[in-house]
């Protein structure tokens, strides 16, 4: 680690509106690589103008969300499209959901999740996705050539967030099921970091199915749920360089009440489990920014680092910079300055057509965290 604190971001950007635009009219493949090798070019350096260290793609290459994508990577599963109104499955929804039903009968319309449909296990689940994720490598490492950067990342989803509302028609147990997106994924993840790129491994869901499980179900019943989960990512990334993957939690980046959201005290101890190098956390957002505090008591880890979120996707407020400064400095006290990175509670766009900011308010935010990394290394390396 430099004698500074570095800044990253959690990965999905924003889309460009010509890319858009190709994407839903699912055209010309010709066209649509061209209008992406531009669009990567174009964020990898908008990222490193203003200062991000660690940048990734944006996860333009993606087709659909941030977890949605690797559906089309992957054999064994069939679309269904859905024919009700409800813009996310039934299976999906918790208390926050059923408390706030009014709230998110407005909400959930507005988002735009295009190209998100019913999906079912109908075979053996592998990896089929060497080529896609070799395109979308390929076309990162070419916009990398054109900027100097420190490292770069690129995010890839965890086994216990894909399709969790699906309809199994071949596994006997969801068990088994989860077993085999672990086997599938370690492609994935294996060729990322064989291509040079740190590994974000993404898992919202590890967090968000706490409130569907809880209730009717028990916490220790969550915990389980969580427990098993954990073992199978360990066991995806097993013989992975530990310094070279990051992984991403959180409470899901729609723009909603969150009551009922599980403190992250109550899985700390199992996601510190996980044999990677980072954790991404969650910690600006209202919901959740307290628990920073949680590490005066909870040890990270030995050669283990934080990428705490210091400005937030949540809000079109653009932080102040002395705020941001602030969040690193009293989070840097805890756990060591030579171990945070600075960075976002989430992505700004949790699906290729779904953005939770504007644009500008999207890069306002990563210059913000740009500036407030400054003045906190100021203030803990004077």
């Amino acid at each position: 680690m430099p004698n500074r604190i570095p800044t990253s971001h959690v990965g999905s950007l924003i889309r460009p509106p010509e890319l858009l635009a190709l994407l839903e009219r699912k055209g010309d493949a010709t066209a649509l690589e061209a209008a992406k090798a531009t669009a990567v070019r174009d964020v990898v350096r908008h990222q490193a103008e203003i200062g991000i260290d660690i940048l990734n793609d944006g996860e333009f290459g993606k087709n659909l969300s941030w977890s949605r994508y690797i559906l089309e990577r992957l054999a064994g599963f069939e679309p269904r499209p859905s024919t009700k109104p409800d813009v996310f499955a039934r299976a999906t929804y918790g208390k926050d959901r059923r408390d706030f039903a009014a709230f998110y009968a407005e909400y959930d319309p507005t988002q735009k999740m295009i190209g998100i449909s019913n999906w079912a296990v109908t075979g053996p689940i592998s990896y089929k996705g060497h080529a896609a994720l070799a395109a979308d490598l390929a076309r990162f490492k070419t916009a990398l050539n054109s900027v100097n950067v420190t490292d770069a990342f690129y995010p890839a989803v965890a086994p216990s967030s894909v399709a969790i509302d699906r309809k199994d028609e071949y596994y006997k147990s969801d068990e088994d099921y989860v077993v085999a997106l672990g086997e599938a994924l370690r492609h994935e993840y294996k060729a990322i970091v064989d291509a040079g790129f740190i590994l974000q491994i993404d898992d919202a869901y590890i967090a968000t199915y706490y409130d569907v499980i809880v209730p009717p179900g028990t916490m220790a019943d969550y915990l389980r749920w969580v427990a098993f989960r954990i073992e199978v990512l360990n066991h995806a990334i097993a013989g992975l360089p530990e310094d070279r993957i990051r992984y991403h939690v959180c409470w899901g980046s729609w723009n909603g009440p969150h009551t009922t959201d599980v403190p992250f005290k109550a899985i700390a101890d199992l996601v510190l489990k996980l044999k990677v190098g980072g954790f991404s956390l969650e910690m600006a957002n209202p919901r959740h920014e307290h628990e920073w505090r949680l590490w005066e008591t909870v040890k990270l880890p030995p050669d283990k680092v934080l990428l705490p979120g210091v400005v937030t996707h949540s809000t079109n407020i653009v932080e102040h910079p002395e705020l941001v400064a602030e969040r690193i400095v009293r989070l840097a006290k805890l756990v060591g300055r030579d171990r945070v990175i600075a960075s976002t509670d989430c992505g700004f766009a949790q699906g290729t057509f779904t953005r939770r900011t504007h644009p500008s308010i999207q890069w306002a935010k990563l210059e913000a965290l740009v500036e407030g990394a400054r003045l906190a290394t100021k203030e803990l390396w004077a």
